[in-house]
């Protein structure tokens, strides 16, 4: 194969990531070739197997530092960003990492004469009370402003083997009698799963979709916190109570839970912020088209995906009789 015909290089920035390594997976099977960029490149082999030989490369890349950023783009055909915090640490930061490097990934796709794929998120607001909200919404806006023709896909709260939503809970079933509902358990979701969101972005790649627009992207059912936990407390065979925590007091409990020395804070306030407002897919987007269904994808279900890796939390595991409860 000469260098004139070989596959399209996409660089994927976050590709160790949840919703990355499945862009991954999604891209390979395609036949694009693939360059990982990470902050460890060493911690991405696990990448690897999910491409022919030589298919997928790895780069180091930091979002802080646009040099890494420039260097990981280059000769890239097209670039994916899929890198997002869940809660600030150290000197990753929501507005270093989901505005400054989002606005550099950006600059560098346009630099590089590449085209450009972005994940950003349902609430996404530059005016909103949610940093993390915030933050989302002025990367979408300074990414259009420098690649018009970017996509720009906003998923619900994403669900799959790795996410950190049905896991975190089902882990605390594991040891606590007691399950929070934070506001009542009324916040409303639309949970997507994994491959449908890593299948969009490869449809984008592919340029199978109208470009320059900011798709909504959610599953079939608009589920309430409180369902969800239902769910998934259902399919690990636990019974558990439910305990409604008003919104003032989870604050309180992030504010604390913030200042304890974890890896990763099991609650934040500005997580507290989020699930004020239902994270479903607008009827503006509805109405415009711009959904799951505009990429001929079928959104699949909680239930019909949960039960695949939720095994592990039942009382005996896969060897849990079906209806039994601990």
């Amino acid at each position: 194969m000469t260098l004139s015909n070989l596959p399209p290089l996409v660089t994927v920035f976050g590709g160790s990531g949840f919703v990355g390594r499945h862009v991954v997976r999604a891209l390979a099977r395609r036949g694009f070739r693939i360059r990982v960029a990470v902050r460890r490149p060493d911690l991405a082999g696990f990448l690897q197997p999910l491409g022919n030989v030589g298919q997928i490369s790895f780069v180091q890349a930091n979002l802080r530092y646009r040099k890494s950023v420039d260097a990981a783009v280059q000769g890239a055909d097209h670039v994916v960003n899929c890198v997002g915090l869940l809660f600030e640490s150290g000197r990753n930061t929501f507005d270093s990492v989901q505005d400054f490097g989002a606005r550099a990934v950006a600059e560098a796709a346009r630099g590089a004469g590449a085209t450009l794929t972005h994940i950003s998120a349902i609430g996404a607001d530059a005016s909103a009370e949610s940093l993390y909200a915030r933050s989302k919404g002025r990367a979408e806006k300074a990414i259009l402003e420098t690649v018009a023709d970017a996509v720009i896909l906003r998923p619900s709260i994403v669900f799959g083997p790795e996410d950190g939503f049905f896991n975190k809970f089902a882990e605390m079933s594991r040891f606590s009698p007691v399950l929070p509902l934070i506001g009542g358990g009324k916040t409303a979701f639309q949970p997507v799963y994994v491959t449908d969101v890593a299948d969009a972005v490869a449809k984008s790649v592919e340029g199978k979709i109208a470009r320059g627009r900011i798709y909504e992207i959610g599953g079939p059912d608009v589920l309430t916190f409180k369902n969800c936990l239902e769910i998934m407390l259902k399919t690990i065979d636990r019974q558990r109570v439910l305990l409604p925590i008003p919104f003032g007091i989870a604050s309180m409990i992030g504010s604390v839970a913030s200042m304890v020395p974890l890896i990763t804070p099991p609650l934040t306030v500005d997580q507290v912020t989020l699930l004020k407002s239902d994270n479903v897919v607008s009827a503006t987007a509805q109405a415009d088209g711009r959904t799951l269904q505009a990429f001929g994808i079928e959104p699949t279900s909680v239930e019909a995906v949960l039960p695949s890796y939720m095994v592990r939390y039942r009382p005996q595991g896969q060897y849990t009789r079906s209806g039994s409860t601990a």
